[in-house]
């Protein structure tokens, strides 16, 4: 037996377990002379399950559901009272007759076709009159207004067929227009069990009705029922399945109408549902159309105080996605969206500030021209007041982590860029970062000064010399993460090509013997030792470092090296003795 038979089997006989619990309670309650709202509802419930099994008259059982799910709802959001007790008899004896003729069509033990599509007519006539009365009596004021008992719903893993009826009944609240707080219920409990148990979801696009029902609710001028609905979209945008039916249903307009005149918990649930619809391309072309750009660009353009935060990040979010269409994204040029996004880069918000900033960076990301017009609008500043006092001892590594990545993304790749840089002391600030923050942040500047080491840049070289970064990133050579030690060790050769550099370094002894260390300690054959090697061949060029290196006591082990022709050693080893040849010579020239 496959999965899917195996599965299938289980819940028919789950299913059978059901109706006979079913059974019995209908039997019980249907003994009660006087049944209560909640006992119909339970009996109501069963009968429509019952039905769900049916394979004949289809059409019939069809419209007899549809009604007992109305009739249930309104029960369900009545309380007991003397002018409904004569109204719940009435129906649940045409109840009890329904289960009688439901019994039968699942057996198929019926006299003849004729007689039991006239018995389904006449019972299809009572339910219509019982759910007459039911409105009679709402109407007349015999329901508390804004009372509403929600069907239980069902446990998790329950059966389709009870789903299904959970979600019909919720479906008949809001049809009710009288009163918006039950509407409004039905919406809640609607969005809690799609969020719960995605098997909803299904049960709620396989209701046809029901999505163009809540697309309707997003013009709703009870704005406690337009947030409701747009919650309840949300969940369901979040599948891809369904993506195409509420598209289909006309959510775009309804969503970008709430971003320009609903209220804030609307827009920033509207934002939200179209940020997983504009993953689509062709989504985001439909949002445009609709001028939805315009309006998530006067959101992020309003004041950022703390409460609108969500919804900044949220259209940031959109907006990004949009972005991605090549026409859109000149149009938001067109309409200022990078002065836009470095005000928001300058917000008291954090979660703002990571929002705008991912979304500048992603939009300016393989584009010179782009990144020169933003740096010329102020780019670098506003990124690197992040990482400075006061900004930086209240950001989070998360925060400080974007700053850094947008900087390097900006400035890296042209001479303007790292120009301004250093002009305006980046690399200061890279290395107080290496001193002075927990390890990850320390890990995250180190990779950015190595990446700033790799450029071709020597003014770079020399800013980073001067500001101590060789001494910190000794402390890296001996990390726990071999990619780390190597990047070190990578960093400090390119270092040291600089002259300024190397006599600078060449003045830490400590230094210099801690690499012969490393390199006599360097088992492993890394590329870490290549990079030191490089760095001491470096370093013979200067006097004092030459002479610390020939002075060292493990110079014996790079001569090994050398022996067993590691072709970086035999070149430093030859270095070195050049150095000395020539410091002979130069005495014997001058005696």
């Amino acid at each position: 037996m496959g999965e899917d038979e195996e599965e299938e089997a289980e819940e028919e006989a789950g299913e059978a377990h059901r109706r006979s619990l079913q059974e019995q309670s209908f039997r019980e309650s249907s003994a009660d002379p006087n049944p209560t709202c909640e006992e119909a509802i339970e009996s109501i419930s069963s009968v429509a399950s019952l039905s769900r099994s049916i394979k004949v008259f289809a059409v019939k059982w069809q419209l007899i559901r549809s009604k007992l799910v109305e009739i249930s709802s309104a029960l369900a959001v009545s309380d007991e009272s003397a002018e409904l007790s004569g109204t719940v008899r009435e129906a649940m004896a045409t109840v009890r007759e329904c289960r009688g003729l439901a019994e039968k069509c699942v057996a198929r033990s019926y006299g003849g076709k004729l007689l039991m599509q006239s018995n389904l007519d006449m019972v299809l006539t009572k339910l219509h009159c019982h759910v007459k009365d039911l409105s009679g009596l709402r109407k007349a004021g015999s329901f508390p207004q804004g009372y509403a008992i929600v069907v239980s719903k069902p446990r998790f893993g329950a059966c389709k067929e009870d789903m299904r009826f959970y979600v019909e009944d919720l479906l008949t609240r809001m049809k009710i227009e009288e009163d918006p707080e039950i509407r409004r219920q039905a919406l809640a409990s609607l969005h809690d069990a799609a969020s719960e148990d995605e098997k909803f979801v299904k049960v709620v696009m396989g209701v046809g009705e029901i999505i163009h029902l809540l697309v309707s609710f997003l013009d709703s001028l009870e704005m406690e029922v337009q947030e409701e609905a747009a919650r309840v979209l949300s969940v369901v945008a979040g599948f891809d399945s369904c993506n195409g039916a509420v598209i289909m249903a006309g959510i775009v307009a309804p969503l970008v109408r709430v971003l320009e005149c609903g209220g804030e918990v609307g827009k920033e649930l509207s934002a939200r549902c179209l940020m997983k619809l504009t993953t689509n391309s062709e989504n985001a072309w439909r949002v445009s159309a609709h001028g939805g750009v315009t309006a998530l660009l006067r959101i992020c353009s309003s004041n950022t105080d703390f409460a609108k935060a969500e919804l900044i990040c949220s259209a940031c979010g959109v907006l990004r996605n949009l972005a991605r269409v090549l026409e859109i994204k000149r149009f938001m040029l067109e309409e200022g969206v990078i002065s836009v996004l470095l005000r928001l880069a300058r917000s008291r918000d954090e979660a703002v500030q990571i929002s705008s900033i991912e979304f500048l960076q992603d939009f300016v990301s393989g584009d010179d021209f782009l990144r020169r017009m933003v740096i010329g609008e102020g780019g670098f500043h506003a990124l690197l007041r992040l990482l400075n006092p006061p900004s930086s001892s209240s950001s989070s590594s998360k925060a400080l982590e974007v700053a850094f990545r947008a900087i390097e993304d900006l400035c890296f790749s042209s001479e303007t860029g790292l120009k301004i840089m250093l002009n305006h002391g980046f690399a200061e600030v890279v290395v107080r970062y290496l001193r002075d923050r927990e390890a990850s942040v320390q890990e995250l500047a180190f990779k950015v000064a190595f990446k700033l080491t790799k450029t071709s840049s020597d003014d770079a070289k020399r800013a980073l010399g001067d500001a101590g970064f060789m001494l910190e990133i000794v402390r890296f050579l001996d990390a726990k993460s071999h990619g780390v030690r190597e990047m070190a060790a990578e960093s400090l050769s390119s270092m040291v090509s600089i002259p300024r550099n190397r006599k600078r370094f060449a003045q830490d002894e400590q230094s210099v013997e801690f690499l012969m260390h490393l390199i006599e300690t360097d088992a492993d054959h890394s590329g870490r030792r290549k990079f030191l090697l490089s760095a001491l061949t470096s370093l013979t060029s200067c006097s004092s470092g030459r002479k610390k290196i020939a002075n060292s006591g493990y110079l014996k082990a790079i001569e090994r090296l050398a022996e067993d022709e590691v072709s970086d050693a035999k070149r430093l080893v030859r270095k070195l003795s050049t150095n000395k040849f020539r410091s002979v010579l130069g005495g014997l020239w001058h005696s």
